[in-house]
């Protein structure tokens, strides 16, 4: 049997990494920018993750969801205070999908409607709800095409206008895009977005599947808006690579048996693995070291880098220019051997490190950008 095609790979074959390295199996040294798709958020083999997962690992991985499972409680708890939702309530799964997923599902129990409204540009998964809600319809399946989802720009109107309807369950929104090419609608946006749902008795879900975990220097990106969405969707960064995801639910959205449900979700190498990234965050005061280094990687670059426009917050960082970056990417993997990140937007160069990335590797990173495009 071979694998299913789906997958241009480049030719590496990382064999090991630590923080913000990786080597590949002929012992290359590359420097990680992009993080495995903004995963790696304490850096790779963070010793107190490694010894987190390996001491879980050596009394229980797993046991399904039937019985009490009190790592669970451990994280809501942890993650409740780290995060500013000690009221809310979290229901974990395994992925960004999946979280989504549920999001969706939860709103469409909550109010007994079913259309959702989306942004153009956005990418929220590729499971049956998530991807019509993602706004490529090259991945979306005929299977997938039948939920009702409008697409708007950002636009309080064309928002509005969708909910003068009467059958929108949610409005699902990236606080800050990634795939769509960092992409960040404005804070004031947000809370006239936000103050429009509940007026319309919509919820609001914000994705913050890539920009959460303190990837924009605040804990969630919507925080710089100083919004309180109804259900917040995490996975990502939340296990540092360990398959993760879960949604926090506000305190006004009721539980009830079977209402949702996962075989894998939460399971207590997971919840290891997501305790280990929460108790690194706050020892080592990454929400604040992400912000340093994001603000100094965005001077340098406005100064340097001859782009059109540097996007996003903390160390979530677009790089745009008025041509494809495909060269510039390749170039930077191949003779510099650092990993960054493409988008939607082929012009559009995507920055995601580890969030305890040093000054010396910013550093490195910017000698090599400048040096292709000066």
């Amino acid at each position: 049997m071979d694998l299913f095609n789906v997958y241009p790979l480049v030719n590496i074959t990382p064999v090991r990494a630590l923080g913000a390295k990786l080597w590949d199996d002929q012992g290359q040294e590359y420097l990680d920018f992009y993080g495995g798709h903004a995963v790696i958020s304490i850096g790779h083999s963070h010793p107190h993750y490694v010894q987190r997962l390996t001491e879980q690992l050596q009394n229980i991985g797993f046991y399904s969801n039937s019985v009490q499972i009190p790592i669970q409680r451990e994280l809501a708890e942890k993650l409740g205070r780290v995060s500013g939702y000690e009221d809310y309530a979290l229901f974990l799964c395994n992925s960004g999908a999946e979280a989504n997923e549920n999001a969706l599902k939860l709103a469409s129990f909550h109010t007994g409607k079913k259309r959702v409204v989306a942004f153009k540009g956005a990418f929220h998964g590729r499971t049956s709800g998530t991807v019509a809600a993602t706004d490529n319809p090259k991945i979306v399946a005929p299977f997938n095409a039948g939920h009702a989802v409008s697409f708007v720009e950002y636009d309080l109107d064309a928002v509005l206008a969708v909910l003068h309807g009467g059958d929108v369950c949610a409005v699902i929104v990236e606080p800050i895009q990634g795939v769509g090419g960092i992409i960040r609608p404005s804070d004031e946006f947000l809370q006239h977005l936000a103050l429009l749902c509940w007026a319309n008795d919509v919820l609001l879900i914000a994705d913050e599947v890539q920009s959460g975990y303190g990837r924009s220097g605040k804990f969630f990106a919507h925080q710089h808006a100083g919004i309180r969405p109804d259900i917040i969707s995490v996975a990502k960064g939340m296990g540092n690579g360990f398959p993760i995801g879960g949604i926090l639910i506000a305190p006004h959205l009721q539980a009830s048996y079977g209402l949702l449900g996962t075989t894998f979700g939460g399971n207590h190498l997971a919840c290891a693995a997501a305790l280990a990234v929460l108790e690194v965050i706050e020892d080592e005061n990454l929400l604040a070291h992400a912000t340093e280094m994001g603000d100094y990687l965005r001077t340098e670059l406005l100064a340097h880098a001859g782009a059109v426009e540097i996007r996003g917050r903390g160390l979530m960082v677009g790089i745009k220019y008025n041509f494809p970056i495909k060269e510039i990417r390749d170039k930077l993997l191949t003779e510099h051997h650092i990993f960054v990140g493409n988008a939607s937007d082929p012009t559009v160069l995507r920055l995601l490190p580890p969030l305890n990335i040093t000054r010396a590797e910013v550093d490195r990173f910017l000698g090599a950008l400048v040096a292709l495009t000066a």
